[in-house]
């Protein structure tokens, strides 16, 4: 069994409250160096820890910040939360993981479950603002400092946001795809359970059109985030679309993209000869890949560190009480998968 307080003191023959106090190097210890001498070699005889978790309490404070992040299997999630994790750690913060596994029920659940563990303050990875404002705005009235980080909400949320506005990075694609003579455009969009499609196909028309490209022309296809089921939706538009595919695909995340270009390989179709792939996030792999993606790129290292800023202010309480939102954009990472039209 771990050692207690109660067991160093009995071993040190003082009382618990002494040996607290010179194992926590309390100033208002009254203790005698051979008394301060017996308690810390019976800790070090008990390899005895203290208790973050009394000693938290008593202090109101835990050093430690939670995270929730929505898929684990996604690289872009893991290398976020290491950079957070090297960011907290310099100011002495421990950060602790909760994995919502891309549902939006297991999403309000997590929010909730990092708020019931012992942590100073909160970092959310949002996958749909709107349908959480509501929390967010009891988490703003009532819980720890806390930070979201999502996709640019049209109002911003009432807790201290950290949010990408793809808006650039999306423009640029376009732009870049029909420089390239595309007329045919599928978007590929990963969405969470239970999640709707929003804005999302509304907005990649308008974009589309803004440039000339008709409807008929633009597929919207709606898949889960792993990659298979990226691979199966893209595979099953290019079988039903085969006198007239799209020749170039948006996709809403890396590994959606990666999926997308398995599709289009069991289909004899060539990346980029046949179809033109852009991802968004730009994870480590895409670089990697035999044909190197071409993404749209978030700012990560520069958002955790706004991030990070925040929680930090906050806990120490040099923040403003008004919450703040910080908005990152986005830009075009031109690789490998995408290339001019073939002429036929």
């Amino acid at each position: 069994m771990r050692a207690r307080l109660i067991d160093v003191a009995a071993r040190a023959g003082v009382a618990p409250n002494t040996a607290s106090t010179i194992l926590n190097n309390r100033p208002d210890s009254w203790a005698s160096k051979e008394t301060r001498a017996r308690v810390l070699l019976a800790a070090t005889e008990l390899n005895y820890r203290p208790s973050k978790a009394a000693l938290g309490v008593r202090l109101g404070r835990f050093n430690t910040i939670g995270l929730v992040v929505p898929d684990l299997h996604n690289p872009f999630y893991p290398v976020l939360a290491d950079y957070l994790d090297q960011a907290v750690a310099t100011h002495g913060y421990d950060l602790i993981l909760e994995h919502s596994r891309n549902d939006l029920t297991s999403e309000q659940h997590s929010f909730q479950s990092i708020l019931d563990r012992q942590v100073d303050g909160v970092a959310l990875i949002v996958s749909d603002p709107e349908l959480h404002r509501p929390f967010l705005a009891r988490l703003a009235a009532s819980g720890p400092p806390a930070v979201a980080l999502a996709a640019k909400p049209n109002v911003a949320l009432p807790i201290d946001s950290v949010v990408s506005d793809f808006s650039a990075g999306f423009a640029q694609a376009i732009e870049h795809l029909i420089g390239l003579g595309h007329q045919r455009f599928a978007f590929l969009c990963a969405l969470a359970t239970g999640q709707d499609d929003g804005k999302r196909p509304e907005l990649f028309r308008s974009l589309l059109g803004a440039k000339g490209i008709t409807p008929e022309n633009i597929s919207f296809v709606r898949c889960e985030h792993h990659v298979a089921s990226a691979r199966d939706a893209f595979r099953a538009l290019l079988r039903q679309t085969k006198a007239k595919r799209p020749t170039a695909l948006i996709a809403l995340n890396d590994l959606s993209a990666i999926g997308a270009m398995r599709a289009a390989a069991e289909e004899n179709l060539r990346v980029p000869g046949d179809l033109s792939v852009i991802g968004v996030d730009n994870i480590p792999l895409g670089e990697y890949l035999p044909v190197a993606l071409t993404t749209i790129s978030q700012p990560i290292k520069a958002m955790v560190a706004r991030t990070a800023a925040l929680l930090i202010q906050r806990i120490a309480g040099k923040s403003a009480a008004r919450p703040s939102q910080t908005v990152f954009p986005t830009a075009l990472l031109i690789r490998e998968s995408t290339a001019r039209v073939r002429k036929k």
